[in-house]
């Protein structure tokens, strides 16, 4: 006998039933079943705040906690059937309490709207989301921080249009990513603080005509505060867009530094060797050894940025208060939080098999006419004004290139040919000379590099979450 479908809570309206086609369009439980740990938290807290005010008898908030907690038990064993005919993830569980406690599981719901109870479990899920995040980026930047410790004295060259420029260490290289990890840890956690408000009590959209007590749901729950607005409790997904616009920059940041990693593994750059556990091979090449992980984690930035422009979209003329097209907050949010953790994961994973070619990376960074700044400001310490020397410099380049020479290949009186200021000291440059007379804060110098891996060790390990 085939079982009969359970009829919808809002069936009684209407006089027809659901077109397949419009159940199958509008169910949301394919999506929104990751709240299910969310969803049964806040039922629970709930419920006994019901009984707590004598809303509801205490002996059926006893039952309807120990029916859910029993329901929680089922979907984490996977025993639990999920119903698409059933809506969504709140439906679902609601259904089997039922089942489960008889009909005392039909005072659940008083007091409070699917509304403010998807815009509850969504924020729940945003709190553990960043924890998470947090965590993640953290690793990244320890991650970061040993491999700038472990080649603290190498060399590279620092590169502008992506021209050789200036030489700098490679650690203080890495420390531009560690900052910019940083200011994603800043970020999460400003969205953390917009998250943790408690919606559940805002009801459909004007509040509920009960004495609840929101303080006591927030308590249980773990939310600092309550929402101010019931209009705006239910509506507000400005955390979920917080969540994707912090996902996206941070994405961007891991983008950058694996586009870095994709150029200094090729031979022509020859700057680092990625661990095979991280590389990839050819269905026909047998020499090749790609950049996998670097590349895919490049790549799945778009479509956290897809993710961000989605909701962006979705919001955008939406009227107060709660319409279905909210539905559509879950999938982008949920897969944008799963690539950026993966790609947070796997990329702190892959950078302590990196091997650094000091010897490839200082060469680079001596070639070319990279100590041109270095010699311009020989000749302003000489007393040139910089535009001047600059001038000079520029001509001597030029030079120097006509004589297929680099600059430290030039005697001093094809020097002096440009400016009399040249003397012996203009052929004692080099690059470690360079580096050291950056000896500013935020500069490559050795000891303001040294200086800064401490401070940004202290600041890993006093932020770890």
């Amino acid at each position: 006998m085939a079982k009969k479908k359970p009829a919808k809570v809002w069936a009684a309206r209407f006089g027809k039933a659901t077109d397949p086609r419009a159940e199958a369009f509008t169910a949301a439980i394919d999506v929104d079943r990751r709240l299910w740990r969310y969803d049964i938290a806040g039922s629970i807290a709930h419920a006994r705040m019901l009984a707590k005010q004598g809303i509801i008898p205490q002996e059926d908030g006893e039952a309807i906690v120990r029916g859910l907690e029993e329901v929680g038990e089922e979907i984490e064993a996977g025993r639990f059937e999920f119903r698409r005919e059933l809506e969504d993830i709140h439906m679902n569980i609601e259904a089997r309490l039922r089942q489960k406690i008889g009909a005392a599981a039909d005072r659940l719901h008083t007091a409070r709207s699917r509304n403010d109870q998807v815009a509850t479990d969504l924020r729940l899920y945003l709190k553990d989301a960043i924890g998470g995040v947090l965590a993640a980026l953290r690793r990244l930047q320890g991650a970061l921080l040993d491999l700038a410790e472990a080649n603290r004295s190498v060399i590279m060259p620092g590169y502008t249009h992506l021209q050789r420029a200036q030489p700098v260490l490679f650690a203080h290289h890495l420390l531009a990513y560690f900052e910019m990890f940083d200011r994603d840890v800043g970020r999460f956690q400003d969205c953390l603080q917009r998250a943790d408000v408690l919606p559940l009590g805002a009801g459909a959209l004007a509040g509920v005509p009960y004495a609840i007590d929101r303080q006591f749901v927030a308590r249980e729950l773990g939310f600092s505060r309550i929402s101010d607005n019931s209009l705006d409790a239910v509506s507000d997904r400005d955390c979920v867009v917080e969540f994707q616009a912090a996902a996206a920059l941070s994405m961007m940041h891991v983008s950058r530094l694996a586009e870095e990693l994709v150029l200094w593994s090729s031979a022509e750059f020859g700057f680092i060797q990625i661990d095979e556990a991280f590389a990839g091979g050819s269905s026909i090449m047998p020499q090749k050894r790609n950049p996998d992980v670097a590349e895919l984690a490049r790549a799945k930035t778009g479509r956290v940025y897809g993710n961000l422009l989605s909701i962006l979209t979705v919001l955008k003329g939406l009227p107060l208060a709660y319409c279905l097209d909210l539905q559509e907050d879950k999938a982008g949010l949920f897969d944008s939080a799963d690539t950026l953790l993966a790609t947070l994961d796997v990329m702190a994973a892959m950078l302590p098999g990196i091997r650094v070619n000091s010897e490839r990376t200082e060469a680079a960074a001596s070639e070319s006419h990279i100590l041109a700044t270095d010699v311009a400001d020989y000749l302003v310490r000489q007393g040139l004004p910089f535009r001047e020397a600059h001038g000079v410099v520029g001509q001597l380049v030029r030079y120097a290139d006509e004589q297929g020479k680099g600059l430290s290949e030039l005697t001093l009186a094809e020097y002096r040919r440009f400016s009399p200021l040249f003397d012996e000291g203009v052929l004692k440059l080099d690059v470690r000379s360079a580096i050291e007379a950056r000896d500013v804060p935020g500069g490559t110098s050795s000891r303001q590099v040294a200086a800064a891996l401490k401070r940004a060790r202290r600041r890993l390990e006093g932020g770890r979450q």
